[in-house]
């Protein structure tokens, strides 16, 4: 038998054997290489540099004094951002090379770090990259702070926003005098940031784009002026009157949506232009402003999205005057998911065609568009789905995109051919391949894992990968002493027939005294997959402690789940917690079939959508579940966002038995069992009030429940102390509640 996973170290982040390079980026002539790592394999990013143009080089540190090495050196912004966007690492957390030239961008809790040359340096073998010029080009503190940093594509100029309002500064020198470009930020007014839905849901981190020949900017104006604050108490603080608090204007299902206007604004300061994006004009009105890109000839894209997310305005805007040509009108039911491969062409023929992708088959594929929008070529088709274009070679013809065309539960590296023809696979190992692509599309950086293989990085060749050179294969030795079973992978059939994938982590001695406890680890919901081929599988630490005690855990990507296409997400459209909860009752049939467990010994847990789903597991089918722990759980969808809710249910208004029927407050009366909440304090995402709704239905059927509350977290736990200390509970409340 092998020993327990200590607490410790299934909080610890990251996990074992996935502290590898990240944000690695090409710099100019695909001669260098940079990228963040922690060579003591925590959360401590550091800066580094591989020249390529000298294959027995090795990486150089570019080092930087007053780097974040807690949260608490960060700005709430900044905090926030971070939530928003998953993440958690410290240190030097981002790294931008501009479009043109040897210029890399560095953010820091300082300010915005510029450097000049660092690619020449590290390609001549320069052994003190000291001799790279640095500029603090702006400096954070009094003057307020730095959100959102953008180098301009020539890399002479940053463009920033500061107190909801835009300023430029010349990259070129240190602490320059600013050019202020906007001017009227206000309570609940800003520019050039992406507003709250657009973070979270819509996987638009931006907002504000420089043209390609950085004379302009383009920039959202979001008012929330008329949204209803939201007041969260940090009621765990030591501060008098129960503490401090933040005020979030948060827009609920069926609600007021921001109001957004797209405008264009010269770099040098002047005045605005206001594009038009609907048939009043700039103001957006309910729906979306999802995407915003450029053209070659300097006329600007918006890909405009329907408050009922059903269709996609593809619109070309004039700058000069604001004037909008609808290109392309994406229609598809039950709902559009975003992308990002809108990609013109500089290369055409004829001029301004460009590269998109549709789910109108029930399935993601790419395809060429004239520049009337017309369909000229169907790139790609099948009953698998695109997952990302990654770059387009227009000297060779060539596009290369990532997919799922031979095994949903693998990513790979594909290229095609711009008349369509054959996808060729590029990346031969199986797993997960996250590529990156060079500015010359001669290389590509390829960070891929399995099941039985912690994540490695090497760098390729293109069009042909016949040459490999590592870039990073160090092993964590944390991997050894935890000893993990990498999962074992099955194929099932959900509630309706459909195949499923899933997988199960197997206790060493499991059955030996007759069926093990099952517990059911759960996602359920959209825009998520759980059941890949990759390291990431193996490492759920949760789950490997749980077989240690004596528990086997199943993972069952349900129907309504990431990666399988449009057609595999459908069927929760307008009702949620139903199709999604069957399949994973047929999971649970069918490990007790195989013997992997006692039909009367089985729980559930799962965070956020996986929170939900573990109570509608306990409320729907207690017959089933004999307990669940429940994170962050979304209770009604009456009390989250506008944009991922209607996506899904439309709105309280025109689905109310929908939404009354996917609510746990309706269910909460069936309960069964032993029940956990957990949740966070201050989760400005899935507010603690969805708890606090449902513990009142609670006591008034008199349904005993325990309560795990962290009121210093947000939706993400971010403390390490705190999640050791959940897991502890948790691990030992799961294993008593099953024996």
């Amino acid at each position: 038998m092998k020993p327990p996973i200590p607490y410790e170290e299934i909080a610890r982040l990251p996990r074992p054997g996935t502290a590898v390079p990240t944000q690695l980026g090409f710099g100019p002539e695909d001669g260098v290489l940079t990228y963040l790592h922690s060579p003591e394999l925590g959360l401590n990013q550091r800066l580094y540099a591989l020249s390529l143009a000298r294959e027995s080089s090795e990486p150089v540190e570019v080092r930087f004094d007053g780097v974040a090495s807690s949260e608490e050196d960060l700005t709430f912004e900044e905090k926030l951002r971070r939530e928003r966007a998953r993440e958690v690492s410290l240190g030097v957390t981002s790294a931008t090379w501009a479009e043109e030239g040897d210029v890399l961008m560095v953010p820091l809790p300082e300010g915005v770090f510029v450097l000049r040359g660092l690619a020449t340096a590290a390609m001549t073998g320069a052994p003190d990259v000291g001799v790279v010029e640095r500029l603090l080009v702006v400096r954070a503190g009094a003057g307020g702070a730095v959100e959102d940093p953008q180098l301009s594509p020539d890399g002479l100029k940053l463009a920033f926003v500061r107190d909801g309002d835009i300023y430029v500064a010349d990259a070129t020198a240190a602490e320059a005098p600013l050019v202020r470009l906007t001017n009227t930020a206000t309570d609940g007014l800003f520019n050039g940031l992406a507003e709250f839905i657009a973070q979270e849901e819509m996987r638009r981190a931006h907002g504000l784009w420089w043209s390609p020949d950085s004379s302009l900017i383009a920039y959202a104006q979001v008012d929330e002026r008329h949204i209803p604050i939201y007041r969260i108490a940090h009621m765990g603080s030591d501060g008098p009157n129960g503490g401090t608090f933040e005020d979030h204007r948060y827009p609920f299902a069926g609600a007021d949506n921001a109001r957004l206007r797209l405008g264009v604004v010269p770099a040098a300061g002047g005045a605005t232009v206001w594009m038009s994006l609907s048939e009043t004009g700039a103001d957006l009105g309910d729906a979306y402003l999802a995407r915003v890109a450029w053209f070659p000839d300097g006329s600007l894209a918006a890909q405009v999205e329907s408050r009922d997310q059903k269709s996609m305005d593809l619109r070309r805007l004039d700058v000069a005057t604001g004037e909008s040509t609808t290109l392309h009108v994406e229609e598809v039911e039950p709902w559009i998911n975003l992308h990002n491969d809108f990609k013109p062409l500089k290369m055409s023929d004829p001029p301004g065609c460009y590269l998109w992708s549709s789910e109108r088959s029930g399935y993601r594929h790419l395809e060429v568009r004239g520049p009337d929008g017309s369909l000229i070529t169907q790139l790609t088709s099948g009953e698998w789905a695109v997952d990302e274009l990654e770059a387009v070679d227009e000297e060779r013809g060539l596009v290369y995109f990532t997919g799922a065309m031979d095994d949903s539960t693998e990513r790979h590296l594909y290229c095609v051919p711009f008349d369509g023809g054959i996808s060729q696979r590029l990346t031969a190992e199986p797993g997960f391949h996250d590529v990156v692509v060079s500015r010359r599309m001669s290389l590509f950086t390829d960070s891929f894992s399995s099941l039985d293989r912690p994540p490695a990085v090497v760098l390729k060749t293109l069009p042909e990968t016949d040459l490999a050179r590592p870039i990073y294969t160090r092993a964590d030795p944390r991997v050894a002493e935890l000893d993990l079973d990498p999962p074992v992978f099955a194929r099932i059939r959900g509630a309706d027939g459909t195949e499923l994938n899933a997988m199960t982590f197997r206790a060493p001695d499991a059955g030996v005294d007759g069926p093990p406890p099952l517990a059911v680890y759960v996602y359920g919901g959209p825009s998520l997959q759980l059941v890949q081929n990759n390291w990431q599988s193996t490492v759920m630490l949760r789950a490997q402690a749980l077989t240690r005690l004596g528990c086997t855990v199943l993972v069952v990507d349900n129907r309504g789940t990431a990666r399988r296409g449009l057609v595999f997400e459908a069927p929760l459209h307008l009702m949620a917690g139903h199709v999604e909860l069957d399949d994973q009752i047929a999971g649970v049939r069918w490990a007790v079939e195989q013997g992997l467990a006692d039909p009367e010994r089985v729980g559930i847990y799962g965070w956020s959508y996986g929170g939900y789903m573990s109570l509608m597991a306990l409320a729907r089918a207690p017959d089933v579940f004999k307990a669940a722990v429940a994170g962050a759980p979304v209770t009604h969808d009456d009390g989250y966002d506008t944009h991922y809710t209607e996506h899904y249910m439309s709105t309280p208004a025109d689905n109310p038995g929908g939404y009354e029927r996917s609510s746990v407050l309706a269910h909460a009366h069936n309960i069964r069992g032993k029940l956990m909440l957990v949740h966070g304090g201050i989760d400005e995402n899935v507010h603690f009030r969805h708890t606090a709704r449902l513990i009142n239905r609670l006591i008034e059927h008199r349904v005993p429940y325990t309560l795990l509350l962290f009121p210093k977290e947000r939706h993400l736990p971010r403390s390490t102390e705190d999640r050791a200390y959940m897991e502890e509970i948790v691990v030992n409340w799961l294993v008593e509640a099953l024996s």
